[in-house]
């Protein structure tokens, strides 16, 4: 087992916020005395069961922790999902139904254990504690923090200042989430920074019934392929962990320049030594495609056979390495629920790239369209196109896809 000091200093990789610190170190120094793990708590309220790069940011912080020999608990809010997580929502959440929740509970396991070792992760479902509290469980509960103090939490607070209804069900969702802390004894609760209010309820919650306090970690929000916004699908610029190895290659060598290593902190499992080198790398000029293409193959690789990896790489270099596309080529926005090339080909007459339907076909029949380089035929009509994708159509008729 790694020294404290050691361990903090990978836990503490690309952390937004501790809370706090000295208390993190104190209890990884009782931990390695007597050799005993800490407990790591992860509530995951299963209402949106797609993952993708932004949501594994916590979950490479758990992995982390889960190679320094510590335990990994997963709370899957089957109970909680049934109120919703208000958290940033100018009105109440919709309520999950039974079936909704377990459904979506499900694809959540199926795809945390890309990023999460399976034999080595505890998944628990709140509903095991929460569901069989009492009434007089619950005045107590709720007795132990203040109208005033949830008010405090910023989605309450302008709700209620814009005279929007707030019900009083949502104020147990909090405590909820503090009470499986409780039921845990957990050590550290991670998150993303939008769930600060919660987790820090649950260090109130751990003081207030005399069990030591969880130490909270907050992850930042990872911004997408854009640079700018969160990484969002509703966007379009995000990395999904379930895409195709090619797909994920590409996108991450999409990413602006300035975001290398941000993403080499919050995506990747690289130690903070190796991280510090490339920034080095970078300050002393060397090629941010080179960096990029490292991490392009690190991340690919996190979620794809070495087999994917060799074939996502080999795709890349053959569509783009070997500048067989004009750098400087026109763009087409597409719409987000029309993007498959049968959907585009409308525009693709209108930007008179081809006179008609007709001819594109005639084309694809011959061998005459490419996407990124390779030559497709009419079994591709239904292929989705992504951000970035070119279509060469004839020789010398090229056009990229933007969402």
């Amino acid at each position: 087992m790694l020294t404290p000091n050691e361990q903090e200093r990978i836990i503490l990789k690309g952390v937004h916020q501790c809370v706090n610190e000295e208390e993190l170190l104190q209890k990884l120094k009782k931990s390695y005395k007597q050799n005993k793990p800490l407990i790591i708590k992860l509530g995951l309220d299963p209402s949106a069961p797609d993952i993708h790069l932004g949501h594994t940011v916590v979950l490479r912080k758990m992995k982390q922790m889960q190679d320094l020999g510590h335990t990994v608990v997963i709370v899957i809010g089957d109970f909680t999902g049934k109120i919703g997580d208000p958290t940033g929502k100018a009105k109440g959440r919709v309520a999950l139904t039974d079936n909704q929740v377990k459904e979506n509970a499900q694809t959540y396991c199926e795809q945390i254990f890309k990023v999460l070792d399976q034999k080595k992760t505890i998944v628990r479902f709140n509903s095991e504690w929460l569901s069989k509290m009492n009434f007089e469980e619950v005045i107590k509960l709720a007795a132990t923090t203040t109208v005033a103090r949830m008010l405090e939490r910023d989605d309450f607070h302008t709700r209620y200042n814009n005279g929007i209804p707030i019900g009083i069900h949502e104020f147990f969702y909090p405590l909820m989430q503090a009470r499986d802390s409780i039921e845990l004894n957990a050590d550290i609760e991670l998150g993303g920074t939008d769930q600060t209010f919660n987790i820090l309820m649950g260090r109130t919650l751990q003081r207030s019934l005399g069990q030591e306090q969880q130490v909270a970690i907050f992850m930042p929000i990872l911004e997408g392929l854009d640079g700018i916004e969160k990484m969002s699908k509703s966007l379009g610029n995000y990395i999904g962990v379930s895409e195709p190895s090619e797909v994920m290659f590409k996108k991450v060598m999409e990413i602006p320049d300035d975001l290398i290593i941000r993403y080499y902190d919050l995506t990747t499992d690289e130690h903070p030594d190796e991280i510090d080198e490339i920034r080095r790398e970078l300050e002393s000029g060397a090629n941010p495609r080179d960096i990029k293409y490292r991490l392009a193959k690190i991340i690919t690789s996190l979620y794809h056979s070495t087999d994917e990896v060799e074939k996502a790489m080999v795709y890349y270099d053959t569509a783009f390495g070997k500048k067989a596309i004009p750098d400087d080529i026109p763009s087409m926005l597409i719409e987000l629920d029309k993007d498959t090339l049968n959907d585009v080909i409308p525009q693709l007459v209108d930007m008179e790239l081809v006179k008609s339907r007709s001819e594109f076909i005639r084309l694809l029949r011959q061998g005459g369209v490419q996407i990124n380089g390779e030559k497709i035929n009419e079994d591709d009509l239904n292929q989705v196109l992504i951000n970035s994708d070119v279509i060469k159509i004839g020789k010398k008729r090229f056009i990229k896809i933007e969402k």
